[in-house]
């Protein structure tokens, strides 16, 4: 056949569907002005029956706009539910089309209104048809968002309130890549609750944070205990490795519902939900340094991140109801053996994925994760089983590591038959270390947020070491951050190793601050701390330990060891460091206010590569002195009036320590050399302050820069600069001197306060979200 007729027959056809849509469209219009008799409605069933297979069979590519225009009065149609469920389908099938069609239903309000209020309808034919036409709709980001706009959610979790039942039973069943496993769930009535599931989930794993706030708590309170349950039924099969793979049997319905959906629905739903009590400061501060009054106030002089602190405690002290460390002591105490001891750690926990330091966007997180949400632990990053050869000195693990794989994309997982496995390792003398456990157990997600409270920092993370006797689970190492060691079983042998440097490591900043004789002369000195139940150990983060349950001598036989650490994680912006950028942040803000000088003048380019300078110079301090990278326990303060408040004077001492020393550096060529080679080498020395962009400051731009941000057009201001640089000089140090005389500590409060809470609110979305994963 010639090409010639090819086309032409196509275009015959073409014409022919044309005029069959004419024709529908014809009719439609004609029986709709006149629906109130039954032989009008017989007709639009009829027209719309057509229309139906025909997107079905996709013998229709498109829904032309005459159908669409009709189809807000079809959806509210007053006839029998017939022809509005007929509309709705109509919709589902047109949405799955094509893109294009997608978009145009989404962007048609009346429609998007017209199958939410069919949500809303008395007949069950109707309302299954509206939800699959909300869950083909919802196939693209934009269906999402305009099917959220309209209040489909709160339409869908109103119809689930009056549907569901409480013995829905769930079973797994592989994906079809073999990965990520779907659920197919049994029902009472039919396959409707199922839908409801299916187009619910899809919207809420849609919300951003605003519109996830803007549900009531009531509306979706019986969904969000209905997924846990469901969430419990599907963790324990995942973790026994109980996954079908097919759905055959009949009584299972199908669900595009999968594990990680399942996960990520109730995470975002429990973001602002309260699931946990924060201890007060003042039981932490009792508990944990004893009821001697100035004992907090000694540690904090003498010992914060300078020297190693054992605070003797009596064994009693754990069992009394007021103790921090009772409810999670008595749970583990009822425990009759190691072996069911570890059943009952290990029962019910998943992998607590990593989130980013810098990251305080949580939807950021779930986004990057939501395909590994909700899996069984991961070894090395939420457990390690391992030991110390006591030969050799190195660590054995018992596990396959991810560093011993040639695929890293694939680490080791840990399912309900690993347990016994762990029990053995422990028989052959491993410690079984497991990371995380704040996000896990209640009582552990209050310590670890009154500790940090107390500190003045975001977070603070909690692990677990179950040791066996005569053995030796980690090597000798450091830390980047500090620990608190409480011990809660047993006894356990400690040594600490000599500072060997001044400077601080820093969180997620591997640096090598031990070396060469340096190394050899502080592992020849230690102190040996024997802790024995109840006792509290404090290590500042850079001194070298390691830790036994041999023989003490004491007693005349070794004991097993379990206890937690309590991580407090310095992150840089809450340094020192951090502090003095966000001062002279707030100090330029406040130049700013009062003297309006123009960026592309020459007085306003040499003020703003003079700020920029300066904070190059905190960065430097931050290098190479240690008062710049101690933790700045200024967000501990909570009464920043209170002049005669020792912690008060105390913050503020160091911070007029740190201001003395900027004053009187006066390396302006070393400053101005280290932009130049940045700038020749397209770096930014700034990276590590990218943070300061969360302070949110009034936008000011350059060429596209934001102003607000040290070095952001800087290559733009730098050539001016440099030629004239005894101007810059004297400008520079004019600046520097400015900012020593004027900066107030009080003014800095406030502004860091407000960067520490959006740190916690993160934090705290996030431990919300992995202690409803955790709690049965």
């Amino acid at each position: 056949m010639s090409n010639m007729k090819k086309m032409g027959k196509k275009k015959k056809k073409r014409k022919q569907k044309q005029d069959n849509t004419n024709s529908i469209f014809a009719i439609l219009v004609a029986a709709l002005s006149n629906s109130n008799n039954n032989y009008s409605e017989f007709i639009i069933k009829k027209c719309l029956n057509r229309l139906r297979l025909s997107l079905l069979s996709q013998s229709q590519p498109t829904l032309p706009i005459p159908i669409l225009s009709l189809l807000p009065v079809l959806l509210n149609s007053k006839c029998s539910g017939g022809i509005a469920g007929l509309s709705a389908e109509i919709v589902g099938a047109a949405s799955l089309l094509s893109l294009e069609t997608n978009k145009q239903i989404a962007a048609d309000a009346e429609i998007v209104r017209g199958l939410v209020s069919l949500l809303r309808n008395s007949e069950k034919r109707v309302l299954v048809a509206a939800a699959n036409a909300v869950l083909d709709l919802s196939t693209t980001s934009v269906g999402r968002q305009k099917l959220l706009e309209s209040s489909a959610l709160e339409a869908l979790l109103l119809v689930f309130r009056e549907v569901h039942r409480s013995s829905t039973l769930v079973s797994l069943c592989a994906g079809e890549n073999g990965n990520e496993a779907s659920l197919c769930i049994a029902c009472e009535e039919d396959e409707f609750l199922v839908l409801l599931l299916d187009a619910a989930i899809v919207l809420i794993n849609s919300c951003d944070i605003e519109q996830l706030l803007r549900i009531p708590r009531k509306l979706y309170e019986s969904l969000f205990v209905f997924l846990k349950e469901l969430w419990i039924k599907v963790r324990d099969q995942l973790l026994s490795g109980n996954i079908m793979r097919s759905n055959r049997e009949k009584h299972f319905c199908s669900s595009k519902i999968t594990v990680n959906s399942l996960a990520e629905s109730i995470f975002r739903l429990s973001l602002n939900a309260d699931q946990f009590t924060t201890i007060s400061k003042e039981r932490i501060e009792r508990s944990i340094f004893s009821l001697n009054e100035g004992c907090f106030e000694n540690f904090v002089v003498n010992y914060w991140e300078v020297s190693p602190f054992l605070v003797r405690r009596s064994t009693d002290s754990l069992i009394e109801g007021n103790d921090i460390f009772t409810s999670f002591v008595q749970g583990l105490s009822s425990q009759e053996s190691i072996c069911s001891f570890l059943s009952c750690i290990f029962q019910r926990l998943i992998s607590c994925l990593p989130i980013a330091s810098d990251e305080l966007d949580i939807l950021s997180f779930l986004n990057d994760m939501r395909h590994k949400l909700g899996c069984p632990l991961v070894y090395e990053q939420d457990i390690r089983v391992l030991k110390t050869d006591k030969i050799s000195k190195k660590e054995v693990h018992f596990f396959p590591r991810i560093s011993d794989s040639f695929d890293v994309k694939d680490p080791y997982l840990i399912y309900a038959n690993d347990i016994s496995k762990c029990e053995e390792a422990y028989k052959e003398g491993y410690t079984i270390a497991l990371r995380g456990m704040e996000f896990r157990f209640e009582c552990l997600a209050n310590i670890a947020d009154g500790l940090a409270s107390l500190f003045g920092q975001p977070s603070v993370g909690a692990n677990m070491y179950l040791t066996p006797p005569n053995s030796q689970g980690l090597a000798s190492h450091y830390d980047d951050h500090c620990v608190f060691v409480c011990q809660l079983f047993g006894t356990k042998q400690w040594k600490i190793f000599a500072q060997p440097s001044v400077q601080l490591p820093r969180l997620y900043n591997p640096c090598d601050i031990v070396n060469g004789v340096e190394a050899e002369s502080s592992m020849a000195e230690c102190r040996q701390f024997l802790l024995r139940e109840g006792d509290i150990l404090y290590i500042p983060r850079g001194f070298s330990h390691e830790a036994c349950t041999e023989d003490d001598g004491r007693t005349g036989s070794a004991e097993f060891s379990l206890h937690l650490t309590l991580g407090v994680e310095v992150e840089r912006p809450f340094e020192w460091e951090g502090f003095a950028h966000v001062a002279l942040c707030c100090w330029n803000q406040a130049q700013k206010t009062h003297h309006h000088a123009s960026i592309e003048s020459f007085s306003g380019i040499l003020n703003l590569m003079s700020v920029n300078l300066l904070h190059l110079l905190i960065g430097l301090f931050g290098h190479s002195d240690p008062t710049f990278r101690k933790a700045c326990l200024v967000g501990a303060v909570s009464r920043p009036s209170d002049t005669k408040d020792w912690f008060y004077l105390n913050q503020k001492t160091i911070f007029n320590e740190l201001i003395g020393k900027i004053s009187a550096d006066s390396n302006f060529l070393e400053l101005l050399s280290s932009m130049e080679v940045a700038i020749r080498e397209n770096t930014d020395p700034f990276q590590q302050m990218r943070w300061l962009q969360f302070l949110d400051w009034n936008r000011e731009t350059l060429e596209g820069h934001d102003r607000n941000l040290p070095f952001t057009g800087a290559e733009i201001m730098f050539p001016l600069y440099a030629e004239h640089k005894d101007i810059a000089e004297t400008t520079f140090m004019q600046v520097k001197s400015k900012f020593c005389s004027e900066v107030s500590f009080e003014d800095v409060i406030e502004r860091y306060k407000m960067l520490l809470g959006k740190y916690k609110e993160t934090r705290k979305q996030y431990m919300n979200g992995m202690m409803s994963l955790h709690c049965n």
